[in-house]
């Protein structure tokens, strides 16, 4: 029986959340529970816009955490490691609630909400937070087949129509020029470290080691050197613990696209045409002010 807020296809169908922001029914219907979440003052939250680098920056948070070790990342899947906050799945899964309510500290919390909709807890108990910022264009590519294989995300259409509903951001997790102004505007109001994807393909020691910084650890140079091959795209994409090849194919149908596709910058030129690239630069133009951060869309 098609169960409520799902498609025939058993995708869930978007709907207005919380102040205009576009959400799946599964985070909806646990909204209550999500803001009342009671974050601990050593909590570490690693926010990201999806399809941004999140399973990359928790891999590399993760390893800063066990001191360079990275066999010890190797344990458990990336999910059970940082638990996806408003991650509401079908039982017998647990939720990203439960799981995190298990873990002991310190806790590392993924989440892909705004800036404006986090639980209120993780500002009052001062947490460190890491936000990391993809530019759009290629984030949208990925975001695309990464709707093609996640069988519980909206049906994505042609990549004409996901195109304009990225544009105004009729996607899961709304407006991405929203989520990265958003959360750029507070960086300086809380204790957050805000990355960019493309500075981590240019010289993730260096990200790494800024990481290390914030977050109080010292990683000598060979611990960074493991972490660095560690967190490496190719080793990532066959880590099993990184990869989500651990979900059966009726949640993530790796045949149709891989998690990790390419996790290249500059992706986006084999996909937008010239007419949509205008259309993009115009839009970007309109949102983007000399305010907001900077990005890079080739290296």
């Amino acid at each position: 029986m098609q169960g409520e807020g799902l498609d025939k296809g058993g995708r869930e169908m978007l709907v207005e959340g919380e102040g205009g922001v576009f959400l799946v029914p599964s985070v909806t219907d646990k909204w209550r529970e999500i803001q009342e979440f009671q974050a601990r003052s050593d909590d570490i939250l690693i926010a990201t816009y999806p399809k941004s680098g999140t399973t990359w920056v928790i891999e590399m948070v993760d390893g800063i955490m066990k001191g360079g070790d990275t066999s010890l990342c190797l344990q458990k899947p990336s999910v059970a490691r940082a638990p996806f906050l408003e991650l509401n799945p079908p039982k017998p899964f647990p939720s990203g609630l439960e799981m995190l309510q298990s873990l002991p500290s310190p806790r590392l919390v993924k989440t892909h909400l705004p800036f404006h909709l986090l639980p209120p807890s993780f500002l009052e108990q001062n947490c460190k937070m890491v936000y990391v910022a993809r530019n759009a264009k290629d984030t949208m590519v990925s975001y695309y087949h990464f709707h093609r294989m996640n069988k519980r995300l909206p049906e994505p259409g042609q990549w004409e129509q996901f195109f304009e509903n990225f544009l105004t951001g009729k996607v899961a997790w709304g407006s991405w020029f929203d989520h990265v102004t958003g959360w750029w505007k507070e960086k300086e109001n809380c204790r957050m470290l805000y990355l960019f994807y493309e500075d981590m393909k240019e010289n993730p020691a260096r990200e790494i080691s800024k990481l290390a910084k914030f977050l109080g650890k010292e990683i000598d140079q060979a611990g960074i050197d493991r972490l660095v091959d560690h967190t490496s795209f190719q080793n990532m994409q066959h880590n099993p613990m990184a990869n989500h090849s651990t979900l059966p194919a009726n949640i993530f149908d790796q045949a149709v696209s891989p998690f990790m596709r390419k996790g290249e910058v500059g992706d986006w030129k084999n996909i937008f045409t010239v007419a949509q690239n205008e259309r993009f630069e115009e839009e970007y133009n309109q949102w983007m002010s000399r305010l907001s951060p900077r990005f890079r869309t080739e290296l």
